[in-house]
């Protein structure tokens, strides 16, 4: 059973007086239990989500923070099966790239991945962030302009998370063509492709990510990844 829109509590208003909430241990716990277990999920359940459930996660990840406040992420909710066929074409072709650029066992691994779970994921759904939006007046990516995007993936991030306390998977699709998405979504020219989201209760779970149980790719040691100065 997953929590809907309807139970979960609003932002509160700027003017509003709050106690500020005490993470317990039980609950600093449990947060890690949540990154562990927010994986990419690419093989899916085709039980339908309800709708109130995709737009409460939609409502939690625009409580995603943004370069001065200019919320330019936009989502737009993939349900017409002639474009959904599109860019599952868009996927093929750039697959097909992606993998002539592997050789030996290498290509045979990478051959051998689901990279997608368009196929069966109830819900696709498309984040861009615009590049035009006046919200925010400029503040923040003068000399940083890429932080409008950060900010739309930021949101991406929000929504994983929320995902997962619900028991909803979510899986990123990252190997498409941009501009062929941008035309069959007939969005702005002015938006940038962030993500696309193939959402949908996974068939099953796991803590250790897919392409480490694969053998692509292990964790990295945070400690090879930090410098001091």
């Amino acid at each position: 059973m997953t929590q809907s829109d309807r139970d979960a509590p609003d932002a509160p208003s700027a003017t509003d007086t709050l106690t500020p909430p005490v993470f317990d241990r039980t609950f600093q716990k449990q947060f890690i239990d949540l990154l562990l277990w927010r994986r990419d999920v690419r093989r899916f359940r085709t039980d339908p989500i309800p709708k109130e459930d995709i737009d409460g996660l939609i409502k939690e990840a625009c409580l995603a923070p943004s370069v001065g406040n200019c919320q330019p992420w936009r989502f737009v909710k993939v349900n017409d099966p002639d474009r959904r066929k599109a860019i599952r074409d868009s996927f093929e072709r750039a697959n097909q790239q992606a993998l002539n650029d592997y050789h030996g066992e290498r290509a045979r691994l990478y051959a051998s991945l689901k990279l997608q779970g368009m196929d069966q994921a109830p819900i696709q759904l498309a984040v861009f962030a615009d590049e035009e939006t006046e919200a925010g007046m400029g503040l923040g990516r003068k000399t940083m302009p890429e932080m409008l995007d950060y900010s739309a993936v930021a949101a991406v991030q929000l929504l994983w998370l929320a995902a997962r306390v619900k028991g909803i998977g979510v899986g990123w699709v990252s190997i498409l063509e941009p501009e062929t998405v941008l035309k069959t979504l007939d969005v702005p020219s002015h938006w940038r492709l962030i993500a696309y989201l193939c959402i949908g209760y996974p068939e099953e779970d796991h803590v250790v990510p897919e392409l480490v149980r694969e053998g692509w790719q292990d964790r990295i040691d945070p400690a090879a990844l930090t410098l001091e100065r």
